[in-house]
């Protein structure tokens, strides 16, 4: 979001041979350096515990990291992992390694001219990333003779009390203005594009407020199951794994306030604020679910306690449907509704506004034959990103009836491909722009509204793969199913 320059830096990846690196950090780099975006001063180096990898062979690796992604190897590919990539084995990442490593990137500045801006990207299991922070701060890679940024990857802390313990170990090495806690969703463009729809186009904001609007639903489906992560999945669940970070991001920026100026500082504090104002979530709110077997695209789907690795007696949520609510000037009364699950119907996140009803009919004599609805509005954030905003139509001849039809935006037919929301993410980094990532405090405040919900005994309960959760969730929400997705 920012229009600087691009400055010359070194780009290191702490779990270089890891998952995050092979799918999305690597191939985001080499799209970004194809269209001249990186700039020509930039190295980037691979750090990971192989000792019998050096350059060459960690080269090689990337080559077909590259190849995995779907990107077409060439000489130019081959060429970009030749110049641009290097290798550093961490060892036991003990303060002697870490040493090692700060003398290596001092060698490479020093031999490619560089004036020491680093961006540290821990692409690490959440447990070891203490350990690295501790390793980086104590071996003075926390500041070099230019700039030095730290990004951390989701999940930041398990509950309120980790978030805060880890929030404090790295604020004992790095300073808040270095730290870069990502949640991918917020680099998606359409997720940034919430901010442009409501705030640069008033006939929207003018509705956004509980005298127009009945009620809001953020639903985040997935239409696979865990994927082999049993062993993250089992501990984490899906208040965890979403609904505190993607869906509280989504929630935020929805129903915050309009910021001061279109800026990182500004933007964060709108969504604190609005935050702040959410109720108590009462438990009798909050329905929990656990995938069982059935069938998605006629394909049969095992239960989630049939998943490798899962325990047979598991009761970890794969499903959490909530009902929220701010009571603010702007919402109160107005119900928000979160969903998120694994073996759904399909993939798909969708923002879904239902306005109210005009207060009086003038149709009243044709109720029979064309009941009023309400006007809705979708906004789709994937797949097949855009709008539809959907309001009544008379219907040709007689009797007099009516339809609901639908304005539609889609974004690949004006655009494109939508880029990755990796490369945003990278290039907001190197930038030093902080809008898209989420600072200390907002952490805290997101894990505080469900660290109740963590602790209690919400009943989980049975839903088959490939529908749209729980039955349960019906008697709370009252049909809101039937709306958007």
């Amino acid at each position: 979001m920012t229009t600087k320059e691009m400055e010359p830096h070194l780009f290191l990846i702490f779990g270089a041979l890891g998952d995050l690196a092979r799918r999305k950090l690597l191939p985001a780099l080499f799209h970004l350096s194809t269209k001249g975006e990186l700039g020509d001063g930039y190295f980037i180096v691979g750090i990971d515990v192989d000792e019998n990898l050096d350059d060459k062979g960690f080269r090689s690796r990337a080559r077909q990291m590259l190849a995995d992604a779907g990107l077409l190897l060439n000489d130019k590919a081959s060429q970009w992992c030749d110049q641009r990539l290097h290798y550093h084995c961490i060892g036991q990442g003990s303060r002697t390694d870490y040493g090692k490593l700060a003398g290596k990137l001092d060698a490479l500045e020093r031999e490619c001219g560089l004036p020491g801006n680093r961006v540290l990207y821990l692409a690490l299991p959440s447990d070891i990333v203490p350990n690295a922070v501790a390793g980086l701060g104590e071996a003075g890679l926390n500041q070099s003779s230019g700039w030095t940024r730290l990004v951390l990857e989701k999940p930041f802390g398990w509950d309120l009390a980790s978030a805060q313990e880890l929030n404090g170990e790295v604020h004992r090495y790095f300073d808040e203005s270095q730290i870069y806690r990502t949640d991918h969703f917020l680099g998606k463009e359409t997720v940034q594009n919430l901010l442009v729809f409501r705030f640069a186009n008033t006939f929207f904001e003018h509705l956004w407020n509980r005298d127009h609007i009945e009620s809001i639903q953020i639903t985040v489906a997935e239409s696979l199951g865990i994927e082999k992560r049993a062993a993250y999945y089992e501990r984490a669940g899906a208040l965890r794994d979403m609904v505190q970070n993607h869906l509280t991001q989504l929630l935020a920026l929805v129903a915050m306030e309009a910021p001061s100026a279109f800026e990182a500082g500004a933007i964060r504090n709108e969504k604190i604020k609005v935050l702040h104002r959410i109720a108590p979530i009462n438990p009798a709110d909050v329905v929990l679910g656990q995938y069982v077997g059935g069938k998605i695209d006629g394909q049969g789907m095992v239960g989630y306690r049939e998943e490798p690795g899962v325990s047979p007696n598991s009761s970890t949520e794969t499903f959490a449907a909530l009902k929220i609510d701010i009571p603010n000037r702007r919402w109160k009364g107005v119900p928000f509704y979160l969903r998120t699950g694994k073996c759904m119907a399909l993939r798909c996140t969708q923002i879904v506004v239902t306005f109210h009803c005009a207060p009086a009919s003038i149709f009243h004599p044709f109720e029979e034959t064309c009941g009023v609805r309400p006007n809705v509005l979708v906004i789709t954030l994937q797949p097949d990103e855009g709008f539809d905003l959907y309001f009544q139509v008379k219907n040709p001849g007689q009797p007099f009836t009516m339809t609901t039809q639908p304005l539609h935006f889609r974004y690949a037919g004006t655009f494109g491909a939508l880029p990755d929301a990796y490369k945003t993410i990278i290039l907001d980094v190197i930038l030093g722009d902080q809008t898209l990532f989420v600072c200390d405090n907002e952490v805290e405040t997101a894990w505080r509204l469900y660290d109740g919900l963590l602790k209690g005994n919400i009943p989980v309960h049975p839903y088959p793969a490939g529908s749209w959760g729980p039955a349960e969730m019906n008697r709370l929400f009252d049909g809101w199913m039937n709306r958007g997705a």
